[in-house]
């Protein structure tokens, strides 16, 4: 069949180059004289190639089928003719290719019409080589923008119109008036120009048709749409306010909503923007509180929602405390109204920015932690069945880190526990579950939260961490109390008695004390210093009662002290520091009393051990009653809020008591005063010598050089400030004794050596010298209460 297909197809071939030569040789015969002149003797070699080339086009078509493709090949073609650039004298013949390509592809033709007209309406009345070729330009032109952004800018300065302080004064006389959709939209419009004054260029917001320059104008108009607009808006959309103002009425239900919907979007939108811009917490709070009241009106919009969610959260982590407390009732207010859209993601975001929050620890960050930890408790406390996915997740994730440093013990490992960042979450977590309990729901996840925190106390257990294991301590302490389950706490306490040697004398004192709240781990230098053994009594005496008072009212509480008892009369027999001694003594004594004041009251029950619901009722009975150390535990606390109030504000205090100031005089200052002082003195030592005649010519001489020398040793003595030392008296006179011994005529003696300086002056002389000094002054010392 191909044998026989061949020669056809060699014919059909024959034929069409035929064709094609006779439509070249006509293409020839149309041509003018100047134009076959100037084209040259190849223009049948140019139409063989041409036919050449169709013919392998013709070749690839009759492979394909479809009769689609043929014609986007021809277009192809078309498209390669036209951009390919015209030889030399074919000037007319390409224009009448785009003639014929007109009536073809009129699709093709118009859109070289649109696009490229300078190819369609070529000059062909020249045939030279540089007039009838198409050259492209060296440099492609690019469109810029900046005349169309001069023509903007120009257009926006002639479209700005400015508020000035009477447009303010007017809008509000008139929407106290009858607020309408048009004037709410200038005020809005107006709100919106503020905005994008206090964002500048780098806010991205654009700016609407009035411009707010003056800063009276500013603070007028804000402060009318933050503390006014929204409640004319609100009796507009509303009309009458219903019975039930306790039911929050979706503002979307009234008539008006759909006239004003895009005006109240843009004013949410720019409030959220002014929030991020503030920097003044008093303004931010104003702002929160404009917030909070139109929650409604965020409810509607949902992406305005998102955007403010994002904004309050990093305000409730980052903003001054009243800002951070507003924020948390936003938060609060709009997770409450749509749980199942907007907590479980508010949740994840403020437990980050909590965890981020807790990096570093002072005195003055503690209660910012502690104001998130609470706050976001309650967060987690409005619904459970959420609440339990993300602790359940991030409770594994400190298991996963614990696991990690316990089977690779390196530093890297475990100090991924040993930070504020793992300690304060996991305190974060016993305060959740202890909150949110009793519940079916977050119970289970109480023994494995515990088991990580005993693993994290015993991973180094060394004298360097205790600080980290007390605030362990603190937390299974609080986790035992409000979920009423029992944690072996006390051998973690008792453990320390029997580590420390506290009778040991300290290497090295120190003047501050060491503050175990705001620490995980202490130096070597700590180790050794008196202030650490008296911080970790003071620690271990706060942790023991704390942990024994919420068992104190326990039918089994006599068992449960019983360790401790024994450890403490062991520490005392041991210990020889008085003031340890006494403050370990006085727990003991409570912790006694407590146990048989249980022992009494146990002993007139009627019940058995078995019984569980008796004991319950017991133990319920007694602690309504209280106990000793109860009682004990409820005053103690009190005294100590205020120790720990006092400690915030030491520095406080320092500076309201006025303490004298000691100012030490300068070495030239201090001689000076000297000579001035003693003066009287040496005068009148010499004259009591000259009447005695005891003082010759060479003496006086010899005096003055050794004045001369006392000089030299008191600028000696000078540099050698600060050196306090005491001599002894019989030292002294036996100096004094030696230099009378030795040649009195060859050393000259001093004026407190020479013997008219030992006779005893008279009531009236020292009266007579304290006269001729500086009179002293008393002053007051004045102490604050």
């Amino acid at each position: 069949e191909r044998e026989r297909r061949g020669p056809r197809c060699c014919s059909w071939r024959r034929r069409r180059r035929a064709s094609m030569a006779a439509s070249a040789k006509r293409k020839l015969a149309e041509l003018s004289v100047d134009e076959f002149l100037t084209s040259g003797f190849d223009s049948e070699a140019d139409g063989d190639s041409g036919g050449d080339a169709l013919d392998s086009g013709e070749d690839e078509t009759g492979k394909k089928q479809s009769q689609n493709r043929k014609t986007s090949s021809k277009k192809k073609a078309v498209l390669n003719s036209v951009e390919k650039k015209p030889k030399k004298g074919k000037a007319s013949e390409h224009k009448d290719q785009l003639s014929r390509l007109k009536e073809r592809d009129p699709e093709f033709y118009k859109f070289l019409q649109e696009n490229d007209q300078k190819l369609l309406n070529f000059d062909d009345s020249d045939s030279s080589d540089e007039e009838g070729l198409h050259v492209l330009p060296e440099k492609l032109e690019e469109a810029s923008d900046d005349d169309e952004e001069e023509g903007t800018a120009q257009r926006k300065k002639v479209d700005f119109i400015t508020v000035n302080l009477k447009m303010v004064e007017n809008w509000k006389s008139m929407a106290k008036n009858k607020l309408s959709p048009r004037l709410f939209h200038n005020i809005v419009q107006g709100f919106r120009a503020c905005v994008v004054t206090a964002k500048g260029d780098a806010g991205g917001l654009e700016p609407g048709k009035f411009k707010v320059t003056d800063s009276a104008v500013f603070n007028t108009l804000v402060s009318f749409c933050i503390h006014d607009l929204f409640s004319l808006l609100h009796k507009l959309l509303q009309g009458k306010t219903g019975r039930n103002r306790s039911k929050m009425v979706a503002p979307s239900s009234s008539p008006l909503w759909g006239k004003l919907r895009l005006d109240i979007k843009t004013h949410l939108g720019c409030t959220i923007q002014l929030l991020s811009c503030l920097t003044e917490a008093s303004v931010g709070a104003a702002v929160l509180q404009h917030v909070s009241a139109i929650v409604p009106y965020y409810l509607a919009f949902p992406k305005q929602s998102r955007m403010l969610l994002k904004q309050a959260t990093h305000l409730w982590s980052t903003g001054e405390e009243t800002v951070r407390v507003l924020a948390f009732l936003v938060l609060n207010k709009i997770c409450r109204q749509k749980k199942d859209v907007y907590l479980n993601p508010v949740l994840k975001q403020m437990y980050i920015s909590y965890v981020k929050n807790c990096r570093f620890t002072s005195p003055n960050v503690l209660p910012m932690i502690n104001f998130m930890q609470r706050t976001l408790t309650e967060m987690y406390a409005l619904d459970t069945s959420v609440s339990y996915q993300h602790a359940f997740i991030y409770i594994r994730q400190l298991a996963i880190h614990l696991r990690s440093a316990m089977t690779v013990k390196k530093k890297e490992n475990y100090q991924s526990v040993y930070n504020w960042q793992y300690i304060h979450c996991l305190y974060f977590w016993c305060r959740v579950l202890s909150t949110i309990y009793p519940s079916d729901v977050m119970e289970p996840l109480i023994y494995p939260l515990t088991q990580i925190i005993i693993g994290c106390i015993k991973l180094v257990p060394t004298a360097r961490f205790y600080p980290l294991r007390m605030h362990c301590i603190r937390a299974l302490t609080l986790l035992s109390e409000n979920t009423r389950t029992f944690i072996p706490i006390l051998p973690f306490i008792l453990e320390i008695f029997q580590q420390v040697d506290f009778n040991k004398k300290p290497g090295r004192m120190s003047s501050k004390p060491i503050n175990f709240a705001v620490i995980l781990k202490l130096s070597n230098a700590n180790l050794q210093e008196k202030s650490f053994r008296d911080g970790l009594i003071e620690q271990l005496y706060d942790l023991t009662l704390e942990y024994l008072h919420t068992q104190a009212y326990v039918i089994g509480f006599p068992e449960l002290a019983l360790p401790a008892i024994l450890q403490l009369k062991a520490f005392l027999k041991a210990c020889k520091i008085a003031n340890y001694c006494k403050t370990i003594r006085q727990l003991l004594e409570k912790l006694q009393e407590n146990s048989a004041y249980i022992t009494n009251k146990r002993q007139k029950a009627s019940f058995g051990v078995a019984s569980r619901e008796a004991v319950g009722q017991w133990e319920k009975a007694v602690k309504e009653e209280g106990t000793p150390l109860m009682t004990y535990y409820a005053h103690w606390k009190k005294l100590r809020e205020k120790e720990i109030q006092l400690e915030i504000t030491g520095k406080e205090r320092l500076e309201e008591l006025n303490f004298p100031e000691i100012k030490r005089k300068k070495p030239g200052e201090q001689k000076e005063d000297d000579k001035k002082e003693f003066k009287d003195l040496f005068e009148m030592d010499s004259d009591s010598e000259e009447e005695a005649g005891n003082f010759s010519v060479k003496e006086k001489s010899k005096f003055k050089k050794s004045e001369d020398s006392l000089d030299g040793s008191s600028e000696e003595e000078d540099d050698e400030e600060g050196q306090y030392e005491v001599e002894d008296d019989s030292e002294a006179e036996e100096e004094e004794d030696s230099s009378d011994s030795d040649g009195g005529g060859d050393r000259p003696r001093r004026p407190w050596q020479h013997k008219g300086a030992r006779k005893q002056l008279s009531r009236a002389e020292l009266q007579q010298l304290a006269q001729q000094g500086p009179e002293d002054i008393m002053e007051d010392l004045e102490l604050s209460d």
